[in-house]
């Protein structure tokens, strides 16, 4: 078997490559497209944390606000029974030692006028209200 090898000179240079005009362009297109919308996805995805973060704020808030009017409710209670007259009376009587005034220690007084200034010559004799 014999083999014969033959050389053929190809000669390329008047070839040109033909260009494709709207080859940049379309690319660019396609990355604008892409942008715009990785844009939108993420500012929907910025807008729907920000979202869940409020909704979390806001229980939180609620459950502050909540608790304070719990506690409110429980110093009105506290307060009604700290202003009760019967008690008030019980604490004059057991640890004050406050008795009910005899009627020879009560002491009556003439009303004064809302203008009228008081003479401390008076005032500070208090046999002079008798």
């Amino acid at each position: 078997m014999v083999e014969f090898y033959t050389v053929k000179r190809i000669d390329n240079s008047r070839l040109v490559r033909r260009r494709r005009g709207g080859f940049m362009r379309s690319c660019g297109r396609q990355l604008l497209i892409a942008g715009v919308v990785a844009a939108a996805l993420l500012a929907y995805t910025w807008q729907r944390y920000e979202c869940l973060q409020f909704s979390y704020q806001y229980e939180q808030v609620k459950q502050t606000e909540s608790q304070a009017a719990e506690l409110n409710g429980e110093l009105r209670v506290e307060l009604a029974t700290l202003r009760s007259p019967a008690r008030i009376d019980l604490l004059a009587r057991d640890k004050l030692g406050m008795t009910v005034p005899q009627p020879a220690q009560i002491i009556l007084t003439e009303p004064r006028a809302a203008g009228e200034i008081a003479d401390a010559s008076t005032t500070s004799n208090p046999a002079s209200f008798r």
